[in-house]
């Protein structure tokens, strides 16, 4: 019996993948485990394995950018023949209908709803026949996006056309919100998703194009186009980045703080453990790790950093997991350091050492790249002293870290040299006012001049 292969979902945020490459050839046998394909989300790029056995035979092309739950391919028996091409409207979430109107959906095999417990409490909350839903989730689960999508349909899924009938404007429920956030009309927007289908970036082109032209009429010309323009397509980690930053300029209230912090006795402890450590394999704590474990014992004492912003208010949250911004080719990944405040120096300079290499060989798993409550980005191996770092989305702070400079110290009428960084820390002013703000990065400025109890720890 033919097996579907179906575009995985990476996690609750991820809306849609791109198939880079096939990894198996058409026609080639293939187990459990085996690579399939290479696909790109707008986080990470990840080789994704066949849960099944059989001859594999895809049913899209590379390239393609799908939503999750997709048919993407078979894998057969020999001598089966390959079923027909999925329609292209399978990639796309059910259309909004009349909720009287009966539509396919997936039980399990003793008759029960095959539904997530999130979708269920997100239906019941709003009524909604879980029975008249398409599952995206393995194995045509349905998932608590499905309902929301079923929602975000049923209120706005009709749009007004030129010629005055109705019709429905293929696209996702974050894609809606989007576009009515920033008034850009769905029908006037050109798709470029599978079936015409609606996505974040082709909002943000028309959003880009309409701002183009009214520059050009404030200025009373249009302007040539410039021959020869290379364009840097905002798709994949690129677009990612684009999205996130703009939204959490827009969405939050950043103000940023900047502080001398004396490093003398961070810069003697390391230059004391390079020469002790030599030849034990032990990883020498950089600069870097030194102001992570700093700044991580430093949230236990300042809460307020270390929490999210929700409708109802500031959360605190109890966990403290530090992101590290990590400078890779195609732009900036975030691998999360896990119970940051709960781990050794020397632990932490192996964990770094570790996210980061990940990082660079594009080898980092979806789990190390999600869930950081704070993060640390640095600068200083570039030559920049300080800088204003953009909030991760999700967070209410990041901290910058400049490069290690000479400073010069007063003892009396005596100029003294001293080593000194540049501390920078952007926080969100709905969340946390500039007292406490900066009363954590004093707190972080006395511990790293105390690094043997970093150390210690």
């Amino acid at each position: 019996m033919a097996i579907e292969v179906l575009l995985p979902k990476l996690g609750l945020t991820m809306q849609e993948g791109t198939i880079e490459e096939w990894l198996a050839a058409p026609g080639a046998p293939v187990r459990p485990g085996d690579p399939l394909l290479r696909m790109t989300t707008d986080k990470v790029d990840i080789d994704v394995e066949a849960e099944g056995e059989g001859v594999f035979h895809p049913a899209v092309e590379v390239g393609a950018t799908l939503v999750p739950g997709t048919v993407i391919g078979w894998l057969l028996a020999g001598g089966e023949p390959i079923p027909a091409p999925p329609a292209p409207a399978s990639a796309l979430p059910p259309p909004a209908q009349d909720p009287q109107e009966p539509q396919a959906s997936v039980t399990a095999p003793e008759g029960r709803l095959f539904a997530s417990p999130n979708a269920r409490r997100v239906a019941a909350a709003h009524g909604v026949d879980l029975a008249a839903l398409r599952g995206t989730g393995p194995g045509g689960r349905v998932v608590s996006e499905d309902v929301e999508d079923y929602l975000a349909a049923q209120a706005d899924a009709h749009v007004p056309q030129a010629d005055g009938a109705t019709g429905i404007v293929p696209s996702g429920p974050l894609v809606r919100r989007d576009a009515r956030e920033r008034g850009v009309d769905l029908a006037a927007v050109n798709g470029t998703g599978v079936g015409g289908r609606v996505r974040r970036a082709d909002i943000e082109a028309a959003v880009a194009a309409t701002a183009v032209v009214e520059a050009a009429v404030a200025e009373g010309a249009t302007g040539p186009t410039v021959a020869g323009t290379r364009v840097i397509p905002f798709k994949g980690m690129r677009g990612a980045i684009a999205r996130r930053m703009h939204a959490s300029l827009q969405e939050m209230a950043q103000l940023t703080h900047g502080y001398e912090v004396r490093m003398d006795g961070v810069a003697d402890l390391r230059a004391r453990l390079k020469e002790e450590w030599a030849g034990t394999g032990q990883a020498v704590p950089t600069l870097n790790d030194f102001v992570v474990r700093a700044a991580s014992l430093a949230l236990q004492e300042h809460p307020l950093l270390n929490a999210t912003v929700r409708d109802d208010g500031v959360h605190l949250l109890e966990e403290i997991h530090v992101g590290l911004a990590v400078a890779v080719p195609d732009g900036l990944v975030v691998p999360v350091i896990r119970d940051a405040a709960g781990r050794s120096l020397a632990g932490l300079a192996g964990i770094t050492r570790e996210l980061a290499g990940a990082a660079r060989a594009g080898t980092l798993g979806l789990d190390q790249l999600e869930g950081a409550t704070f993060v640390v980005t640095s600068l200083g191996a570039y030559g920049v002293d300080m800088f204003t770092p953009v909030i991760y989305p999700g967070n209410v702070a990041i901290l910058g870290v400049g490069r290690l400079r000479d400073g010069v110290a007063w003892e009396g009428d005596r100029p003294l040299r001293t080593r000194v960084l540049t501390l920078s820390l952007t926080f969100d002013h709905r969340a946390v006012d500039g007292a406490p703000a900066a009363e954590y990065l004093r707190t972080v400025d006395r511990l790293l001049r105390r690094p043997l109890r970093l150390l210690a720890g």
